[in-house]
């Protein structure tokens, strides 16, 4: 079973009423976030537009709100996050909002309502930097950007 904490929800006087977020099946790992717009708005091809949810949560510390497009509206309608994942801090109090991009070919239209991204509550790891003069040397090395290629025979072959 997984870990369970409490996070207080404010919802902002443009969408009283509206439905809280939450898990739509038992075993979900996000809630979904719906859009709280007062009319249609239009998100045209190769076009972005911030996508407010009528929110504020209070995270707490040691905790993120991890941002995530929806998949259905991705294969259905071409519609993503531009940062995704974005992350909502602990420490940030204002309204939610969510940076829907259009992939497709095609306009499309958000309604007051429509499920437009889903927040993943996560434990937050703090690091502590050291400079060194070398690094460990591993397998992969420096390899970066497709140095593994596509297919088998590119891995095999070492492009």
């Amino acid at each position: 079973m997984a870990e369970s904490i409490t996070i207080s929800i404010k919802h902002l006087r443009h969408a009283e009423g509206d439905v809280l977020p939450h898990y739509q099946t038992d075993h979900s790992a996000g809630v979904d976030l719906s859009a709280a717009v007062d009319g249609d708005v239009r998100i045209d091809p190769g076009q972005w537009t911030l996508v407010p949810t009528g929110i504020a949560v209070a995270i707490p510390e040691g905790y993120e709100g991890q941002m995530r497009p929806r998949s259905g509206l991705a294969l259905k309608h071409g519609i993503g996050m531009l940062n995704a994942p974005g992350t909502i801090d602990a420490d940030y109090r204002g309204e939610i909002g969510v940076i829907l991009f259009n992939f497709s070919n095609h306009p499309f239209t958000i309604q007051r309502g429509d499920r437009i991204a889903q927040m993943v509550i996560a434990k937050v790891v703090k690091a502590t930097f050291q400079r060194v003069e070398q690094l460990s040397d591993t397998a992969r090395g420096g390899g970066g950007f497709g140095h593994t290629g596509v297919t088998t025979e590119e891995r095999k072959a070492g492009r």
